[in-house]
């Protein structure tokens, strides 16, 4: 046995010699980025080495400046002797230090109503199939004798008029002492569906009781959830967290590769409910002085895969042809079937999918959209790690999705992050100097770029001339910002680490760039494959609805002008906010909602791209800026003189 020294998380692991170093930190529940779930590409999982040796694979993610500093991939190393190492706070902060878009209260608020007003618009009531009710049972006598649970049920056929009544073991343990501690004045929770009355719990009788839900978007990288008092629709609060599951891979294909190893589902299962969920369910709780047990009704959103592993259930073959899910629909589902720290027989309900790459978040987004309502063309593109796309009307709904890969959240991409403390989010170039105006997030020292600020960087390279339309680095310019390295790759400085107190410059690469390239390419050439699919093009689009992780920070003229989005009027684009979220909000809170949602899943037709003629010819004719048909993108040949 051999020991590690984890002295950042002042944690002592003992191990055998010849464990994998990723392995062994994340079996020991230490946190460390790893979006390509350690085969040695992203370059992300590096630690370092403060005494000891490791046995390591030469690697090109750690350069002979990493080497000096003595940085090493975990993925990449195995323990062969007593260690200690240090996990740098940049490659393990993104997991709870995440930027989640929409949190702004006053745009929270306007954008939740806006799909409130489509359902009310569209006579959708707003009733729920769970219910509180305070009621008053007889006392039992000598003549009335009957026992505890027939002494409820007959006062719920008395008075309810249901005839099937049912209940769980756990509720029945808690009835003898409950009933007769508030003199048989009691609140009952309960649910109703098929006309069968399923009884949630029973508390002190109280005609002010307490009554909430909760809705949650499970993302492939960050999680949301929210409080919602079920009498008065009202989000009393909302908190966030990244997904837990990121240690296992960035996207879903890492995560279900992962899913298939030994205890693998199991640890995917655990870092979903006990490592993110119940962590956001317990500061919500605390800082709302809200007990679990008053939470009945629990709404959760997620793509296929996430769906799949929130649920535990083996989901290997959605990447294996012809990707067939294990579900579209959940089994009725109560808390503690999951593992949940709410009322352990509240209801829960997950989001229907569409297809193995298409699932409840889209379904949800969809309903929160409005798309399902609307007389105009609607193109919806959600934007993060997955990238799903819808365009119809009431008439119609078509949807795909496109292998873009984690490039939206900063996956791909050398010094790209996620949202987090520190990131890059928006950027500018002198095209003088071309010298770079960076916002960070939290107004301090950069550490790495993500999504919506390498959309910036690639546009203003390309206008300023540092890039052409390949993503190829200019070799005739001479700026101390512009470099090749010995294998004659073209990089461009953000940031000297002169600059600012950080270990090393960051830089975009040409690598980086051409993944990026394809990841908006993917997203291009599926709407456009999608809308061709009907005989249409772009001009029959009213309007597009952005909807993902990017949000507000995402700059539409400069998207438009790298080819992500199609060069259409730019009145016609708008923000939606986390829309899966909204739709998990909607079916919480209205049970016509959740009808609607069932059928905007019956009624979302699903084309596979990979199948289609001429999707692989359009798709490689987007992973060029914007297009190399640049008449696609008039606005974009006007600026570049073209």
């Amino acid at each position: 046995m051999v020991k590690v020294k984890v002295l950042s998380h002042q944690k002592e692991i003992e191990c055998n010699k010849g464990d994998n170093l990723l392995e062994l930190l994340r079996g020991n529940d230490i946190f460390i980025d790893a979006p390509c779930n350690g085969s040695m590409v992203c370059g992300k999982c590096k630690v370092k080495l403060k005494s000891g040796e490791v046995e390591s694979q030469i690697n090109i993610h750690v350069n002979e400046e990493d080497q000096n500093q003595g940085y090493i991939l975990s993925c990449a190393s195995k323990v062969i002797e007593d260690i200690e190492i240090e996990v740098p706070s940049k490659f393990s902060k993104s997991m709870n230090e995440m930027k989640i878009e929409g949190s702004d209260k006053n745009k929270d608020k306007k954008i939740f109503d806006k799909a409130i007003n489509i359902l009310k618009d569209s006579k959708l009531n707003f009733t729920k199939n769970i219910f509180k009710k305070y009621i008053e049972l007889d006392e039992p006598n000598l003549d009335d004798n009957i026992s505890d649970i027939d002494r409820i049920q007959r006062h719920i056929r008395n008075n309810f008029g249901y005839e099937n009544i049912e209940f769980s073991i756990n509720l029945l343990r808690k009835i003898p002492i409950e009933i007769r501690e508030n003199n048989f004045k009691i609140t009952i929770t309960y649910e109703i569906k098929n006309d069968i009355m399923y009884l949630i719990d029973i508390d002190s009788g109280n005609t002010e009781y307490k009554f909430y839900g909760i809705a949650v978007d499970i993302g492939t990288t960050s999680v949301v959830a929210c409080l919602v008092d079920l009498k008065s629709n009202e989000i009393i609060d909302k908190e966030s967290s990244g997904n837990a599951q990121m240690q296992y891979g960035a996207d879903v294909i890492n995560r279900i590769i992962f899913s298939t190893k030994k205890d693998g589902l199991d640890n995917l299962k655990h870092a979903i409910v006990d490592k993110t969920i119940n962590p956001l369910i317990k500061k919500l709780c605390n800082k709302n002085e809200v007990e679990k047990d008053y939470i009945s009704y629990f709404v959760v959103a997620g793509n296929t895969t996430m769906s799949s592993l929130f649920l535990g259930v083996h989901s290997d073959f959605l990447r294996q042809e012809p990707y067939i899910p294990p579900f579209v629909k959940s089994p009725n589902l109560r808390a503690n079937d999951i593992g949940l720290n709410i009322n352990e027989n509240a209801c829960v309900y997950l989001a229907p999918s569409v297809a193995s790459y298409v699932g409840g978040d889209i379904t949800a987004g969809v309903l929160s959209a409005g798309i399902w309502a609307s007389e105009e063309n609607v193109l919806f593109i959600d934007l993060g790690t997955n990238g799903e796309i819808v365009f119809g009307n009431k008439d119609y709904m078509m949807t795909c999705a496109c292998s873009a890969g984690p490039a939206f959240e900063g996956g791909g991409i050398s010094c790209g992050m996620r949202a987090s403390g520190g990131a890059i989010e928006k950027v500018d170039i002198d095209k003088n100097t071309l010298k770079p105006n960076l916002k960070v997030i939290g107004d301090c020292d950069p550490i790495g770029i993500c999504g919506s600020g390498i959309i910036d960087l690639i546009c203003k390279m390309m206008i300023s001339g540092i890039v052409d339309r390949r993503g190829k680095i200019n070799r005739d310019l001479q700026n101390k910002r512009i470099r090749f390295n010995e294998h004659d790759i073209g990089e461009y400085v953000l940031a000297f680490k002169d600059e600012y107190d950080i270990e090393s410059d960051i830089t975009v690469n040409e690598v980086d760039i051409d993944n990026f390239i394809r990841a908006k390419g993917a997203i291009y050439s599926g709407a456009s494959t999608l809308i061709e699919s009907l005989g249409m093009d772009f001009s029959a689009i009213d309007k597009v609805l952005i909807a993902g992780g990017i949000g507000n920070s995402l700059n539409i003229e400069n998207s438009i002008m790298i080819g992500l989005l199609p060069d259409i009027n730019r009145e016609k684009f708008s923000y939606i906010g986390n829309s899966s979220l909204i739709g998990s909000y909607l079916t919480l809170i209205s049970s016509d909602a959740k009808d609607k949602l069932e059928e905007i899943g019956n009624q979302l037709t699903y084309v596979e791209l990979s199948v289609y003629p001429t999707y692989m010819d359009e798709f490689i004719s987007a992973c060029f800026l914007p297009h190399t048909n640049i008449e696609q993108f008039p606005s974009v040949k006007n600026i570049l003189g073209e």
